[in-house]
């Protein structure tokens, strides 16, 4: 394998055979080539609809009220659904199981001041369970804790950019800030996969807020997250249950679909699931296609090359080569061709996701890139494939005998 008068034999040969070299070269790159670029568009859809659902739980669902656009049981059009704390109770102990993390929530937009700086976020009244539904992770300090619901204290936690914004570099944890009118205690700072307006929330404690803006127990929203050992059917099953429950326990048409909406994140991670496997699916027939076409190319060019041989290696026969060595030095051939080219290719491929990336960001298209381990078993495949491909034609060229390989015009 490491004779160098063999691989110097080689590269002499392949020297002087340029175009079957560069046929063959070219045939194995491009197939690499083309079989990256598929996989790094589609990578690049999978990462924009990841991207999407970033900034929430998988498994959240958000239960929000509106107005009935339908009469019902004697009841007039246009009323107004309001939740309240005893709608929270009905649903923890009517689907204990299927619930996870459970939190009501309260959200006004307030004028937030520190020191001379000042600017308007909207403020969320919730329970400690929300962090999980938001995917908020603390950097500094804690989150809102049960505790802080009993009480009632005036306690935030802001988001990363909040920070910025009001104390520059400095740190917000056990500094007051002043949210319309009354002082609350920073207790942390928070980032959010969702990006710059998740991080420019602020979260205080439910009871708090609930006691001073609600006192009639209202609710602006519920959000839940579902147990996670549910599929995403049964998840789906609940949230209509759910719904039908919810509807039924205040008087709600069933066909209205505007005095209460139940939006489970299942359904859309659902159809999402089901189009990356669509496009996989596509991709992968397309990549599969591409290296069968590969294959067959360069067999077909490893035939002629070896046919081109014939009388030079009945030469060698004659002078007392072995089929064995035949063989083997023909493979060689056959697998550095590959090899090389199949690594050129994955570099061109590579480099190319790399530079137009940025420009595919407009077609919803986000960090086009591919797996290294995808890439390297393509190759594989196509050295194997040229290694058949080149083992193949160098068997039937051994056996035969040298005169008639001299004799071959």
């Amino acid at each position: 394998m490491f004779d160098l008068d063999r691989w110097r034999e080689i590269f002499q040969r392949l020297s002087k055979n340029k175009l079957g070299t560069s046929l063959s070269g070219f045939t194995v790159s491009f197939a690499i080539l083309l079989f990256t670029l598929l996989f790094g568009v589609g990578n690049g859809l999978k990462h924009t609809f990841e991207d999407q659902f970033a900034g929430d739980a998988n498994n959240s669902v958000y239960i929000r009220t509106g107005r009935t656009t339908k009469p019902y049981k004697g009841l007039q059009s246009g009323r107004r659904i309001q939740l309240r704390n005893e709608d929270s109770k009905f649903m923890n102990e009517n689907f204990e199981d299927e619930i996870q993390f459970f939190s009501p929530n309260i959200q006004r937009s307030m004028q937030a001041i520190y020191k001379g700086e000042q600017n308007r976020y909207s403020v969320r009244g919730v329970y400690p369970d929300y962090q999980p539904l938001e995917s908020a992770e603390v950097v500094d300090g804690r989150f809102l804790t049960y505790l802080d619901i009993e009480r009632r204290s005036k306690v935030v936690a802001i988001g990363r950019l909040v920070e910025k914004d009001l104390f520059g570099q400095l740190s917000a944890l056990g500094k007051n800030i002043n949210l319309d009118g009354l002082s609350y205690k920073v207790v942390g700072v928070f980032k959010d996969a969702g990006g710059d307006s998740d991080e420019r929330y602020i979260y205080a404690p439910f009871s708090t807020l609930q006691g001073i803006y609600k006192p009639n127990d209202e609710v602006d929203y519920i959000g839940l997250t579902f147990n996670p050992n549910l599929s995403v059917d049964q998840a789906l099953s609940f949230t209509n249950l759910l719904t039908k429950q919810l509807k039924e326990k205040f008087n709600i048409d069933p066909r209205d679909q505007a005095a209460l909406r139940v939006q489970n994140y299942a359904e859309g991670t659902k159809n999402v699931e089901q189009f990356m496997n669509v496009l996989n699916f596509i991709i992968l027939f397309i990549g599969i296609g591409t290296m069968i076409a590969g294959v067959i190319c360069i067999s077909n060019i490893m035939v002629y090359l070896v046919k081109e041989r014939t009388k030079e290696l009945g030469i060698r026969k004659a002078l007392g080569a072995t089929p064995r060595s035949i063989v083997g030095m023909i493979m060689m051939e056959s697998i550095f061709i590959t090899a090389l080219a199949g690594y050129i290719g994955l570099l061109v491929g590579v480099f190319t996701l790399e530079a137009i990336g940025p420009g595919l960001e407009k077609y919803f298209i986000l960090n086009p890139s591919v797996e290294t381990y995808v890439v390297v078993g393509a190759t594989i495949i196509l050295i194997i494939a040229g290694t058949i491909a080149g083992y193949i034609p160098a068997k039937r060229a051994a056996r035969i005998k040298p005169i008639v390989a001299l004799n071959d015009e």
